[in-house]
């Protein structure tokens, strides 16, 4: 059994570090498909914070007892001194940065290596507020803003923000916050005339806090406090750590309009699929919200958590693929010590390897670092049941960008003599395109044209309609962006979309549904076999050389018969004195007769005297049993695979076939289903990943059809539907088989689908 040791350094102010770290190892147990706890062993060391001679001297101690990786969780200094010793000794080193005081994260600048190979690999994402907040202010259209920084927060990290502001033509203000926020005020005013306080607090209408959440909040009273916060202000709060209880804290203190930028982690609803991760389950105080001590942990735990999955499963594929390096003890303080010669093996393990955990999906693709992040914007809203509230607004991630919009609704207000842009898809019978009059615009009816309709009566609003440039519901394309109807929403050239549209998770994520009204169950509808009548189908049981075979034994038995009665014929005639018995025909046509009747069953008026007759009579008539009882076997199976054509009940059913092809509508909520499903490596059935093959063919041209109407052309008027109990909780858009013309219903969920500036 090979030795796994894992080292870890972390700093003492940091007590859930260690306790995450002792839980993640202990979680390994929970699962043999990973590493069971016993097979690992690990030492951890604890520093002073901000020490990097400390930090040097514990991590030099691990490698003297012999480490596989080196899992840290410190802040820049000691991460950029620990960095210079794990490249100079080969060992894999896991970097966790943590933000002490809850001040906002800035960049470490880690020394390169000296000879390109980095063996430290950023496990928590680079500092991304800057690019969020670029994006936020390009949103909302500001020219001119002002940011407020604590005195502990690191000025460098907002070079770059600076320098892309600057390029965009914006006029951005920097004002540092001591720690003493009240005398920062009370200065202000003790220092600058009416005139100037009175400028100030009209830049202060657009401002940016990069501050700790609780410096936010007694710098927000402040502001209200003294006057210099107005109603139509607008503060954005950025800051990756904010739980909810301090977002609601800002929320309430503010005067005017608040935007929150922090983290978020994705989650599964079903708590059963949430526990687990890459067939490994995680304890439940992790992954279940309802325990409360999720929502206690800091983001550097999490990514730690996940540095540890991450190692296990490096380990696993280590062991797995036969190629394990021994570890020697490493003296670092020895000029003549070498270093490691497995690190660099372990290190390409790590960053190949790719896992999903508390954080989402961890892998080190993009240049030794974790780029997987997601944001989300929240801003004030109002309701009468629970007052001043915050909802998202949007969300911001590493690929996609932005997705939603930051416009304020104003539907509460009314929307009298507003006039809306809707996009539509044409879909009988939801919407469909009147009888045109020459020379006047083209008018819409349907069943949604009609809810459209009286919606505009009730708000008061007027509409333009257009169809859909690509003829699409909407899907998210590899770039990040959206086509269809979903795409002009996104885009902001639609305020609303009305079609028969489905619900999908990836749909809701980027816009908002009304509730659906109504559903269609799954169906599989093939056309109708056509009844083709033939003459010759009788003949179809047997093939054509057992019918000649048939045909040449009834002449061949006849001749046998004719001679054997002629010489019966000749033996009577001898005995009788030349006179033959009146009743006994001896010509051919008689015998060939005799053995064709008792072929068809039909018998015959012959006489078998002889026993050598009645030897081959009776063979023949053995045999025309065998024959007749396998024709009517053959021909009653004939006639009911016939009417058994239709053999395909269930998707099992059509993925075990190849003489059907079939294919879906392309970029549909059923086409992205299929290749969820299909391209999951996770995913234990087969039949998904051989439907998706079919469909996919030729990235989805050859089978499959850009819209329902060209599948419904493809598909005969006569239809024979063979329901399936197959529940898809998708929607709205048919499977179209083409070429043999399947056709495949998956439930409908017709919907409106509101944009965010409506």
């Amino acid at each position: 059994m090979p030795r796994i040791t894992l080292g870890a350094i972390f700093e003492e102010n940091a007590v859930r570090d260690d306790e995450i770290f002792q839980l993640a190892i202990s979680d390994l147990s929970l699962n043999d498909d990973i590493l069971q706890s016993e097979k690992i062993t690990h030492s951890v060391k604890l520093i002073e914070p901000n020490n990097p001679f400390q930090a040097v001297q514990e991590a030099c101690e691990l490698m003297n007892q012999g480490i596989l990786a080196l899992v840290t969780s410190t802040g820049c200094a000691a991460a950029s001194a620990l960095q210079s010793l794990t490249d100079a000794m080969h060992i894999p080193h896991l970097f966790i940065q943590r933000n002490g005081d809850g001040i906002p994260r800035t960049a470490c600048h880690l020394n390169p290596s000296p000879d390109g190979e980095s063996y430290t690999l950023a496990a928590r994402p680079p500092v991304r507020i800057n690019d969020v907040l670029l994006t936020l202010v390009s949103e909302l259209h500001w020219q001119k803003f002002i940011v407020f920084y604590e005195s502990d927060y690191d000025i460098r990290g907002l070079q770059t923000f600076m320098d892309q502001a600057s390029r965009l033509g914006l006029d951005v203000s920097l004002q540092r916050v001591d720690r003493n926020i009240s005398r920062v005020f009370t200065d202000l005013f003790n220092t600058m005339r009416t005139e100037e306080l009175n400028r100030y607090r009209d830049t202060l209408r657009r401002a940016v806090l990069l501050m700790s959440p609780r410096g936010a909040e007694v710098f927000i009273h402040q502001a209200v406090e003294t006057n210099l916060a107005s109603k139509d202000s607008h503060w954005v709060y950025a800051n990756e750590e904010v739980s909810d209880a301090e977002m609601m804290e800002l929320v309430h203190s503010s005067l005017g309009r608040m935007t929150i930028i922090r983290q978020i982690f994705p989650m599964w609803r079903d708590t059963n699929i949430r526990c687990m991760r890459n067939n490994h389950r995680i304890s439940s105080l992790l992954c279940d919200p309802q325990e409360g001590y999720l929502q206690s942990l800091e983001v550097s735990n999490l990514y730690l958590y996940d540095s540890v999955l991450m190692l296990a499963n490096a380990f696993y594929r280590k062991l797995e693929d036969r190629k394990w390096h021994s570890m020697a003890s490493l003296n670092c303080m020895r000029k003549s010590t070498k270093p490691w010669n497995g690190g660099w093996s372990m290190l390409d393990t790590i960053q190949k390897g790719r896992i999903s955990g508390l954080t989402g999906m961890m892998d080190f693709r993009a240049e030794g670092s974790n780029s997987h992040v997601q944001f989300e914007i929240l801003g004030t809203s109002y309701s009468e049941t629970f007052g001043k509230d915050a909802k998202r607004l949007a969300t911001w991630d590493s690929t996609r960008g932005l997705n939603g919009s930051l416009k304020e609704s104003r539907i509460e207000s009314g929307m009298q003599g507003v006039t809306l842009k809707i996009v539509t898809l044409l879909e009988e019978p939801f919407v469909m395109v009147a009888e045109n009059i020459l020379g006047q615009p083209k008018r819409y009816k349907g069943f949604s044209i009609d809810v459209l309709d009286a919606l505009a009566k009730i708000l008061g609003f007027k509409y333009d309609i257009y169809q859909v440039g690509d003829g699409k519901y909407g899907s998210a394309l590899p770039n990040g962006s959206w086509n269809g109807m979903i795409g002009e929403l996104i885009g902001k050239r639609a305020d609303l979309a009305i079609s028969a549209i489905t619900i999908t998770p990836e749909r809701e994520s980027v816009v908002d549904f009304s509730k659906r009204y109504l559903d269609y169950s799954v169906g599989i509808l093939m056309r109708k076999s056509e009844e083709k009548i033939n003459i010759f189908s009788l003949l179809a049981p047997f093939d054509l050389a057992v019918w000649a075979c048939i045909a040449a034994a009834i002449p061949v038995v006849g001749i046998m018969i004719f001679l054997l009665r002629r010489i019966q014929a000749v033996r009577s005639q001898n005995n009788t004195g030349g006179h033959p018995p009146a009743s006994v025909s001896t010509s051919l046509q008689s015998a060939i007769w005799i053995v064709y009747g008792a072929f068809v069953q039909q018998g015959g008026d012959s006489v078998l005297g002889s026993v050598a007759l009645r030897i081959v009579m009776g063979s023949w008539w053995l045999f025309t049993l065998i024959v007749c009882s396998s024709y009517t076997a053959n021909l009653a199976a004939y006639l009911t695979v016939s009417r058994m054509d239709n053999a395909v009940r269930s998707f099992q059913d059509l993925s075990k076939q190849v003489d059907l092809v079939y294919g879906t509508v392309r970029d549909s909520a059923v086409y992205e289903y299929f290749r969820a499903k299909g391209t999951n490596p996770l995913e234990q059935d087969s039949t998904f990943a051989e439907l998706w093959r079919t469909i996919n063919k030729n990235n989805g041209h050859e089978n499959s059809v850009s819209s329902p109407s060209e599948g419904i052309k493809k598909v005969t008027a006569s239809l024979a539907c063979v329901l399936t109990r197959r529940m898809l909780n998708l929607n709205a858009v048919e499977l179209t088989i083409s070429h043999v013309c399947f056709y495949l219903v998956v439930q409908y969920n017709v919907d409106f689908v509101l944009g965010s500036g409506t």
